[in-house]
């Protein structure tokens, strides 16, 4: 069966999950990449280096942003959201995403782009050290879609 999410299923979805992929255009050129993120407040939060999707976002701040949780190819939910990038470089305003971004649940085996800082995530009470860019994209628009496999179906186990 497949079908179109609830509202409070997007937000779970997106509350769930500290990885989605941002796509961004600007100059006839269209780059997804998958990011680390916090979400709160129907805001996406987070937090780069210099590069080209920072280049990207400040020349076109309209964003697409996808989360979705796949169990199997039969099994999965996915949302995509359009939205709007603004970079945050008030410091108290940094300071509380920063800590949007320090408080959410991550696995307990985190990769490095996911680490705000090198000796994150115990040392939080010096965010103004945190180097990189740190930014938000408002949900604008949301929709969800799942597939949810038929009790019917044939399952292989490999």
């Amino acid at each position: 069966m497949v079908g179109i999410l609830e509202p409070g299923e997007i937000e779970e979805l997106l509350s769930g999950n500290v990885v989605g992929r941002l796509g961004c255009h600007a100059n006839g050129r269209t780059y997804v990449v998958p990011m680390s993120y916090a979400y709160e407040d129907g805001c996406v939060y987070g937090h780069a280096q210099e590069g080209l999707k920072i280049d990207m976002m400040r020349q076109n701040p309209e964003v697409c942003f996808e989360a979705d949780k796949l169990k199997e190819m039969s099994n999965w939910k996915s949302v995509i959201a359009w939205g709007k990038f603004e970079e945050i470089k008030d410091t108290e305003e940094r300071n509380k995403a920063l800590q949007i971004l320090v408080k959410r649940r991550v696995p307990s085996l985190v990769s490095d782009t996911l680490k705000l800082s090198d000796d994150w995530p115990f040392n939080t009470k010096e965010l103004e050290a945190v180097s990189g860019i740190v930014f938000k994209i408002c949900l604008e628009e949301k929709t969800g879609r799942f597939e949810l496999a038929s009790t019917n179906s044939v399952s292989y186990k490999t």
